[in-house]
């Protein structure tokens, strides 16, 4: 069964979210990982770059297939994890740890009673 963290809200579409102040950290579940299988590839946003909750803003590539990553907040990305980027098989070993995808300022703090608590998101996986 797939791990998930007590501490992070998630989204449908799979990412977690890590919230600090008014920061986040994003990255998939460990549930999203095992299901891509071996990630080859991962592009994140630009730094800077404004997203919507719900727009696509990074992609991840498996031996198996290409997926979107969804930002599950409105704000601006303030910093993307280059490891990710430079070796992608963090994102299956460690995806809540080192494997994160990006940080985000976000602009509209409503938008966090929208993602899904532990054991919603435990029910939605089957678990």
């Amino acid at each position: 069964m797939s791990n998930v963290p007590a501490n992070l809200k998630y989204t449908k579409s799979h990412e977690w979210v890590r919230v600090s102040g008014d920061t986040a950290v994003v990255g998939i579940t460990d549930h999203a990982q095992h299901e891509l299988t071996d990630i080859v590839f991962v592009e994140l946003p630009d730094a800077g770059r404004k997203v919507k909750a719900g727009e696509a803003c990074a992609v991840v590539e498996s031996v198996k297939t290409a997926s979107d990553i969804y930002s599950p907040l409105s704000g601006e990305i303030l910093e993307v994890n280059k490891s990710v980027v430079d070796d992608p098989a963090l994102v299956n070993s460690e995806p809540f740890g080192s494997g994160w995808f990006f940080k985000i300022k976000f602009s509209n703090p409503a938008e966090l009673n929208a993602l899904l608590s532990p054991e919603q998101y435990k029910k939605q996986i089957g678990g």
